[in-house]
């Protein structure tokens, strides 16, 4: 198949090279899952205490009045784990329920909403790096159920032309392949991490207690996602400027891996443009934009 001169979404190596990692939770969709703790009341004794996960950035640095029930962290994230006696993960349980409260108007979207949105239909690759549980497969599901209910049919039209025109310019047979089959292998290609799960654990080495050092299990996946583009541009023989955005709500997650690009991530990889937004402040829309390294411009919007 050759490209139509008159059609720009075919000429898709025209573009920059440009790549996200989002952060789920209050930064693509404001979820209802809540994280289960004991409050210290003011006469010493505990008592319950359900939050939302934007409510956790701010309280878990505080262990002199708030803990997870028992002293298990396992308990306090329950809600976030794929667990066997349930028939649907409370992950896509509850992305469902923020989908139709976005669709009603009944709630608004996320900071990254639509840079998300945007990136899905512009094919795009993209990691989902989520201080959750769950298995890589049900946050895919996650991503497929969004896909399905929050782009139009042009929209997903227009994201699997440009993904076959992807595939041509890499050099990948798409031509037999359906259209279904050409958003599963383009999906096949992003990372979907959930850096508290055993099966983020085990590939990370790293048996650190749930609800702790989320901030280094975040920066290996970023990493891990970065060196996985690069591999993908390098093996197609192609030397481009390369540039990657990453976007959280949680202010601790933003500065820790600004610092950890800064010492590390930079100096590994050179040629890549790196931008941190945090998405923490409701009031500043699309996050606060921190450039790590050189001068791009990577809008939000």
């Amino acid at each position: 198949m050759t490209h139509d001169a008159d059609n720009p979404e075919r000429k898709v190596l025209d573009r920059d090279f440009k790549y996200y990692i989002f952060d789920w939770d209050n930064n693509i969709l404001h979820m209802p899952t809540q994280i289960h703790l004991e409050r210290r009341r003011a006469d010493g004794t505990w008592e319950p205490l359900s939050v939302s996960t934007s409510a956790f950035a701010v309280l878990r640095s505080d262990r002199e009045n708030y803990r997870p029930p028992n002293g298990d962290w396992e308990q306090s994230f329950a809600d976030f784990r794929d667990l066997e006696n349930r028939p649907e993960s409370a992950f896509l349980a509850d992305t469902r329920r923020a989908l139709d409260a976005v669709l009603a108007g009944e709630d608004e979207t996320g900071p990254s909403f639509r840079q998300f949105q945007k990136a899905l239909i512009e094919g795009r690759l993209f990691a989902i790096v989520t201080a959750r549980g769950h298995k890589s497969s049900t946050l895919r599901r996650g991503v497929e159920m969004f896909i399905e209910r929050m782009l139009t049919e042009e929209e997903r039209a227009t994201m699997v032309r440009n993904l076959r025109g992807y595939m041509e310019d890499f050099g990948e047979a798409h031509d037999l392949l359906s259209d279904q089959e050409v958003v599963a292998r383009y999906l096949d290609l992003n990372h979907y991490h959930a850096v508290t799960s055993p099966e983020f654990r085990s590939r990370m080495g790293q048996k650190a207690p749930v609800g702790e050092q989320t901030e280094e299990a975040k920066q290996f996946a970023i990493r891990d996602f970065v060196g996985h583009v690069i591999r993908i541009i390098r093996k197609a023989g192609m030397d481009r400027p390369v540039s990657v955005g990453f976007s959280d709500d949680d202010s601790g997650n933003t500065r820790a891996v600004e610092k950890y690009i800064h010492q590390e991530l930079a100096r590994e990889f050179p040629g890549v443009k790196f931008v941190v937004y945090d998405t923490s402040d409701p009031e500043v829309e699309q996050g606060r934009k921190i450039i790590v390294t050189g001068q791009l411009e990577l809008p939000l919007h």
